[in-house]
C-alpha cells in the first residue's frame, strides 16, 4: 500500500481551491490535499510540523503569490532559506503571467510556474501534469526524518 502523495496547496480564493481539489479528484490522483488560506498561516503549518512526523510534510507546495499576511514571494523566500524545508519542491499557481511575477519567482528557487487556468478542464490538464512530473519522474525526498545536516553536524557524530 503507496503512501498518498501530501501537498499543501496555499490559497486564499475557496473557489480556486475548490477547483484544484476537484482537478486532482477528477484525474483520480490519490492525494491528501491541506488547504492553508494565507501566507503565515503557511509558514505556521510548516513549522509547526515535527521534523520526526515526516507523514505530515507535504511532498509539494502548490502556492499562490498574491496573500494576505504574507505574499507569496514572501513565503516562498522563506521556505527556501530553510534547510529543513527548502527540499520540498514548490510550484507558483498564479493569476499573473508577468514575466517579473514568473522571474521573480524563479529567482527565489521556486520549482515551478504555473498560470492559474480559467476552468475546471483546464485544471484537469495542471493537475495531471503536476502528478505525471512531481509524483512518477522526478525523485522526492521521502526520508523518516526531513532535517537536512550540515557538515558541521556530520563532524560532531
Amino acid at each position: 500500500m503507496s503512501i498518498p502523495t501530501r501537498v499543501l496547496l496555499v490559497e486564499d480564493n475557496p473557489a480556486d481551491a475548490d477547483l484544484v481539489m476537484e482537478a486532482f479528484e477528477r484525474e483520480k490522483i490519490s492525494v491528501v490535499i491541506d488547504i492553508v488560506q494565507d501566507g503565515q498561516a503557511a509558514l505556521d503549518y510548516l513549522y509547526e510540523l515535527e521534523p520526526e512526523a515526516s507523514s505530515q510534510r507535504p511532498d509539494i507546495i502548490l502556492l499562490d503569490l498574491n496573500l494576505p499576511r504574507k505574499s507569496g514571494q514572501e513565503v516562498l523566500a522563506e521556505i527556501k532559506a530553510d534547510a529543513s524545508l527548502k527540499t520540498i519542491p514548490v510550484v507558483i499557481l498564479s493569476t499573473s503571467a508577468l514575466e517579473e511575477d514568473i522571474l521573480g519567482t524563479y529567482n527565489l528557487h521556486a520549482n515551478g510556474y504555473v498560470t492559474k487556468p480559467g476552468n475546471l478542464r483546464e485544471y484537469s490538464k495542471v493537475a495531471h501534469g503536476i502528478d505525471d512530473f512531481w509524483f512518477n519522474i522526478a525523485r522526492l525526498p521521502r526520508s523518516p526524518s526531513w532535517r537536512t545536516y550540515t557538515d558541521q553536524d556530520q563532524k560532531n557524530n
